[in-house]
């Protein structure tokens, strides 16, 4: 740890006056940092880190402060060898009556900045695991061939799951890619429990049912921003989802 220390000090241009162990996270040890020069910072270590760890997160962390749609920490200092990620401090808060709202709202303008594809342009790995991050074109390709094939392979080598939970996870993934995000949404909203004979397998509905819902949700939703621009002068945001939408759709079946 103290050549860790040395190495933040010389990166900051500051001596440590006091460093205090802080919680949080399951990977990393975490400490806040008091510097002789008045600073006060977060860092975190790794006793094991994988490649490019550090370089990585804080990599990460810049993409997403680009956006300036939400706080994100600075980044102050970052380095695989020794591993270590110094960021600015951030005080511990109350809630107040709209951080839920703002909080929603910021990761909103987040999402809407997108990116070029799904995965990182870089190509470099996710977590101690190594997920592969290869840029792909849509969000099932990226499911499919990221993680769970990956994830399977691992699973595979390291004996965790049986031979026909192996083959079922590459099954779903290549269904993935045959058919999409839709599959997922109606899988995740239940329309795939629900749908056929109680006493045979589970079916997924003859058409795209998530996709053509949302469409219909949509539509609804472009139609009563309009109204509301006529009446109060200004429209609405409409974020529709797959899942939400085909959920909604079995609200008798479910209640």
């Amino acid at each position: 740890m103290e050549e860790v220390f040395e190495h933040i000090a010389i990166e900051l241009d500051a001596g440590i006056a006091r460093a205090t162990s802080v919680h949080g996270g399951d990977v990393a040890v975490s400490f806040r940092l008091d510097l002789d020069d008045g600073r006060r910072v977060f860092a975190k270590t790794h006793a094991s880190a994988p490649a490019n760890h550090f370089s990585t997160e804080a990599a990460g962390l810049a993409w997403i402060r680009e956006a300036s749609a939400i706080a994100v920490p600075a980044v102050l200092a970052v380095s695989d060898d020794p591993p270590f990620l110094v960021l600015e401090w951030i005080e511990e808060g109350g809630a107040v009556a709209d951080t839920e709202v703002s909080l929603g709202r910021g990761l909103a303008s987040l999402h809407r900045t997108g990116a070029r594809s799904f995965g990182r342009e870089d190509r470099r790995s996710t977590g101690s695991r190594g997920l592969p991050n290869e840029p792909c074109r849509t969000w099932a390709e990226f499911y499919a061939t990221q993680r769970l094939l990956p994830l399977a392979r691992l699973a595979k080598d390291g004996l965790a799951l049986q031979d026909r939970a192996i083959r079922d996870l590459e099954a779903v993934a290549g269904r993935l890619l045959e058919l999409g995000g839709d599959l997922i949404a109606q899988a995740s909203a239940g329309v795939i429990f629900a749908n056929g004979d109680d006493t045979a397998r589970p079916v997924r509905a003859p058409y795209e049912l998530a996709s053509q819902m949302a469409c219909l949700h949509g539509a609804f939703g472009a139609l009563l921003a309009l109204r509301s621009r006529r009446v109060i002068g200004h429209g609405q945001h409409v974020d529709v989802s797959r899942q939400e939408t085909t959920l909604w759709a079995q609200n008798s079946y479910i209640s």
